[in-house]
């Protein structure tokens, strides 16, 4: 049996991940928080999992390339100093980088990848999230993730069209963009809409989450998944292949 070992172990997401971890054939390795070493935790799981914090990737990557243990990230807020550290350890190690663990939520990146390749420029694209109040980083990862996915179909780059947030006199919307807003409040964990509008028709893609426990599932599933992979950097979307 596989085991398991959590990064931000006492976390929601840690927590609900050591819930399901059984039911779905894996065994826990233990958990690892802040002061813990997280060497240690590496030394002892077939593969980990992080749910963490974006500072504390620096130290759980070097300790699983150290034990060659693989890692799936979950952490969101990730700026690009961590993405180039993930992209060092996945030239040792299999390593799986997500906004969102949910496999529907991998389905609809997929469709938004696909709609935003046979939809020419004149459908603009919107992706609207919201999230409970509590949550620190806008927009989502999983907005980020599914902006890529569109940027993608588009052939160019989130960094290249992502428009953020807006505000104030902005003007005409600028053609081949891909707009974002994001929406916080009440207890709501996770709506996702993707919208493609242009003259006289609007497609709506949409995903919301109603149980977190959905993302514990689909992070016990590409952890094991991952576990059996050779080094490189994977994404949900190769576990929905299977």
């Amino acid at each position: 049996m596989t085991s398991i070992g959590i990064f931000g172990s006492q976390g929601r997401m840690g927590q609900a991940i050591a819930a399901i971890a059984h039911e779905l054939g894996a065994q826990l390795a233990g958990g690892a928080d802040v002061g813990d070493d997280p060497a240690d935790l590496a030394r002892k799981a077939d593969v980990l999992v992080d749910f963490s914090a974006p500072a504390a990737l620096e130290g759980h990557l070097s300790a699983a390339r150290a034990a060659w243990t693989p890692i799936m990230i979950g952490t969101t807020g990730l700026g690009p100093v961590q993405h180039q550290l993930i992209d060092a350890a996945a030239a040792e190690i299999p390593v799986l980088q997500t906004g969102n663990t949910s496999v529907g939520v991998a389905l609809l990146a997929r469709l938004v990848r696909e709609a935003a390749l046979k939809l020419d420029a004149e459908w603009d694209i919107e992706i609207v999230e919201m999230h409970h109040r509590n949550k620190v980083d806008a927009p989502s990862g999983t907005a980020l993730m599914l902006g890529e996915a569109a940027a993608r179909g588009r052939g160019t780059t989130l960094a290249e069209a992502g428009v953020p947030a807006r505000a104030g006199l902005t003007g005409a919307r600028a053609s081949g963009t891909i707009g974002m807003a994001s929406l916080r409040g009440g207890s709501v964990v996770g709506d996702h809409s993707v919208i493609f509008a242009t003259a006289g028709e609007r497609i709506e893609l949409i995903h919301r989450a109603d149980d977190r426990a959905i993302f514990a599932r689909g992070a016990v599933q590409a952890a094991l998944w991952l576990a059996g992979q050779q080094p490189g950097r994977y994404t949900m979307d190769q576990v929905l292949a299977v």
